[in-house]
């Protein structure tokens, strides 16, 4: 930690090598803050090694809470189907524990004036229909601007239908 504190010799250059994730542009002091707590203890809110998707869905743990594992509120397969069903995705956000899955806009290269992102919601530890809700959004790009779209719902639940046949493949591996 010390080297790194003697590299730097402005604090936009401390908070750019605490990985801070705070803009110093908008609030120098939160960025800086946040920027000691990292350096200090190693890393965020989880120290040096970060929060790790393995240790979370480590099926053979899922019962135990140790330091190095935290205990979902959420159906840990229907977590690991969503991320495994839209895999090729890119992540905007996501809440293991709370169970918020965003991702960004996405586009195919067949077709790139339109685009589409989703939102997965995964309640409860049961592995059931109702502790799924998918909301997707998509735009056309038109006349130099992006323009919603209407979204057929039935595209929503053909969505949750691959994540839940997704976790049941997967609850049915690890037994």
């Amino acid at each position: 930690m010390e080297e790194l504190w003697s590299k730097a010799q402005t604090k936009e250059m401390i908070i750019r090598r605490s990985g801070t994730k705070f803009n110093s542009a908008l609030d120098m002091d939160l960025a800086m803050r946040d920027a000691e707590t990292r350096l200090q203890s190693g890393g965020g809110l989880f120290g040096k090694g970060g929060l790790s998707l393995t240790g979370i869905l480590d099926e053979k743990e899922q019962s135990s809470v140790s330091s190095n594992n935290i205990n979902m509120s959420i159906n840990v397969f229907l977590w690991k189907g969503a991320l495994e069903t839209i895999d090729f995705m890119p992540l905007s956000s996501t809440d293991p524990i709370g169970g918020t899955i965003i991702t960004d806009w996405y586009s195919t290269s067949n077709n790139e004036s339109e685009r589409c992102k989703l939102n997965i919601f995964i309640s409860g530890k049961a592995l059931k229909t109702e502790n799924l809700k998918v909301t997707s959004f998509c735009q056309e790009y038109k006349n130099q601007i992006w323009v919603n779209k209407n979204v057929d719902k039935e595209n929503n639940i053909k969505i949750e239908n691959a994540i839940l046949n997704k976790a049941k493949k997967l609850r049915l591996q690890s037994s």
